[in-house]
């Protein structure tokens, strides 16, 4: 592990396109800070901390995404949680390579809180090609109380997919025509549904076959699983919340007792099954990550990597559609640090290097141990 810097409560960091030397670090309280050639900046990338509300865990600026023409357009996308609570995905416009005003704020989508509630609100923004996935929560706990997941009705408890570029009828964005309920009942912006808490999710390319699509969805009270699917069976795919709670029917069980909804939900059918879920204790939150392709982790290469909020270890397995294979721990502990610090993300840059994020602050990258020097 080699730390990069330390941040206020950072909750991802990425890189973009045509700026290798650039590392961007979200802060939850609403603050993209920079790291120039391995130096934090003390300016902000950008500050919209006065637009966002992170009063619980949940909350907060959560996901960032530059599309593959960043260098030349200037234009970026954030995700984060309002001062109503609501969803919020918005675009800016970077000034300089290092600065973006707040003024330059566009809004794209709102994905609204149900009232009363204020948890799962997903985070994860990913472009693949021109078009964003976002990833945003059911909005209510415990046991999706409003159903949210299971209905076509609204984006809570989905994937979504969007061209975040204005539409020529003044919408704010586009819906691709392939995605899988345009013409059909449901939002249109949907890709995939059933899921909790998606948090994090990310893509493998596959060499002669479809791009796959892996996600970390939150469980309630028993389960934490990692969903894995090409794209063909994701899009329209539903993943089972909440009749299911990773591969075993949902109960209204555990912590809430009777005032657990939805224990009866009935089976959908045909849902997509995770490759790999876990029982809680000790373990209670997965933090999903990425199929290593940094070729300096050559032990590593071609595995997934994740971890969970309450533990901190970082395990890997390799990624099989029927299944995860050889899941084991990697022998890598995120350093508490001198506050503690739990982990909160994985993020990868421009060069598929692979970065850890925890709460007490410090960011690291993963890196082959140095050999040892003989005396």
């Amino acid at each position: 592990m080699k730390k990069i810097a330390s941040f206020h409560d950072p909750t991802y960091v990425t890189g973009a396109p045509g700026f290798p030397g650039l590392l961007f670090v979200t802060q939850r309280a609403g603050k993209v800070m920079v790291v120039e050639q391995g130096k934090k900046q003390p300016r902000p990338f950008l500050n919209i901390s006065a637009r966002v509300t992170a009063q619980r865990s949940q909350q907060g600026l959560i996901g960032l995404a530059f599309p593959p023409d960043y260098k030349k357009s200037r234009r970026f996308y954030v995700q984060y949680t309002d001062r109503d609570d609501n969803v919020q995905i918005d675009e800016y416009h970077r000034s300089k390579p290092t600065y973006a005003r707040a003024a330059s704020r566009r809004p794209v989508l709102l994905a609204p809180e149900p009232d009363g509630y204020a948890d799962h609100n997903g985070g994860q923004l990913q472009f693949r090609g021109r078009l964003l996935y976002s990833g945003i929560g059911d909005g209510t706990d415990p046991g999706d109380a409003l159903n949210n997941a299971q209905s076509l009705d609204n984006l809570r408890g989905k994937i979504i997919r969007i061209d975040p570029r204005p539409s020529r009828g003044g919408r704010p964005y586009r819906v691709p025509r392939s995605n899988p309920f345009v013409g059909r009942p449901g939002r249109d912006e949907i890709y995939s549904y059933g899921l909790r808490n998606p948090y994090r999710f990310s893509f493998q390319p596959v060499k002669g076959a479809p791009d796959r699509m892996l996600i970390g969805d939150v469980g309630q009270n028993r389960f934490e699983e990692i969903d894995y699917e090409n794209l063909r069976f994701a899009r329209g795919g539903n993943y089972g919340w909440d009749a299911f709670e990773g591969n075993a029917p949902y109960e209204a069980s555990g912590p809430c007792g009777i005032f657990c909804p939805n224990g009866d939900t009935p089976d959908p059918g045909n849902t997509l099954k995770p490759i790999l879920a876990y029982p809680h204790g000790p373990r209670c939150a997965v933090i999903s990550g990425y199929v290593v392709r940094d070729p300096a982790l050559k032990r590593l290469r071609g595995r997934y990597l994740y971890s969970d909020y309450c533990g901190g270890h970082i395990r890997s397995f390799k990624p099989r559609l029927g299944g995860a294979v050889d899941d084991r721990p990697v022998g890598i502990k995120t350093p508490p640090g001198r506050f503690g610090g739990l982990m909160t993300s994985f993020g990868e840059d421009t060069s598929h290097h692979i970065y850890t994020v925890t709460t007490n602050g410090p960011v690291y990258r993963l890196a082959p141990p140095r050999p040892m020097k003989h005396r």
